[in-house]
């Protein structure tokens, strides 16, 4: 049963998608803790400027950021040959996993450490390597909690904004369907993450948050953009892999259509 499997074609791009999906997901989870300037990225001088009345913010972003867009781009691949079914369920495998890879770092964070690896890394800046293990993997529940429910929920907004748009323009505007829906739920994302993590678990002012949301949504628009030919890439790629006649048909059933 396996051969047959892994011998049919969308099958194995299936699970090529899943994996990356469900791997590229944990990896911006678990590298999100360090934040980062895009101005010196870019070899740029870093500016402070104000938004909604709130001073001193600049360019910095969660390293997660690198990350999430490819999740989008992939998203829109996922949604356009195997349609909203198949989505939701990557998006939920990726969320259950993300939610038992943070159940591990905890526990390992709560076992008692060996006496002699405390103090192993002392001699590279690392006096005690429990706390370092600690602040690395043990982020808040609450911001936890956010970027799960930001991930879930912007997810099935993309969905749903790419299948309105395409039933609207049919298989013309690619570009419009993958990047209107990516921005539109990049924005839901950009905003849930910080009102559940830092409205609601901190008690941050709205003009704090509304401000920080736009600084982090600027970002996730420009990348959506500059993005749109890797999805162009992408599907001209999947095309050649299936065949014209098995796209043709994945679609139309992605579309909830009969085949063509």
């Amino acid at each position: 049963m396996i051969n047959n499997l892994l011998k049919d074609k969308p099958t194995k791009l299936f699970l090529i998608f899943c994996s990356f999906f469900v791997a590229n997901a944990l990896i911006a989870e678990c590298i999100g803790g360090k934040i980062f300037s895009l101005e010196r990225l870019l070899g740029l001088p870093v500016h402070t400027f104000t938004i909604f009345g709130y001073p001193g913010l600049s360019f910095n972003l969660t390293c997660g950021v690198l990350l999430w867009p490819l999740e989008f781009v992939l998203t829109d691949v996922v949604n356009e040959y195997f349609g909203p079914k198949a989505v939701r369920r990557i998006s939920y495998i990726a969320v259950g996993l993300i939610s038992y890879a943070f159940l591990m770092f905890y526990i390992a964070i709560k076992v008692p450490p060996a006496d002699w690896w405390l103090g192993s890394s002392a001699q590279d800046g690392v006096p005690n390597m429990q706390d370092a293990f600690g602040s690395i993997f043990g982020q808040g529940m609450w911001i936890i909690f956010a970027s799960i429910m930001a991930f879930l929920v912007s997810q099935i907004v993309d969905v749903t904004v790419f299948h309105r748009i395409k039933r609207a323009t049919g298989e013309k505007h690619v570009w419009l369907r993958a990047t209107g829906s990516t921005i539109i739920s990049q924005l839901v994302d950009s905003f849930i993450v910080l009102f559940i993590a830092f409205k609601i678990g901190k008690d941050w002012s709205w003009q704090q948050v509304l401000a920080i949301c736009v600084v982090n949504y600027t970002y996730k628009f420009v990348m959506a953009i500059a993005l749109t030919p890797l999805i162009y890439f992408l599907e001209g790629r999947v095309e050649k892999y299936l065949g014209k006649e098995t796209t043709v048909r994945m679609k139309a059933a992605a579309m909830g259509k009969e085949e063509a």
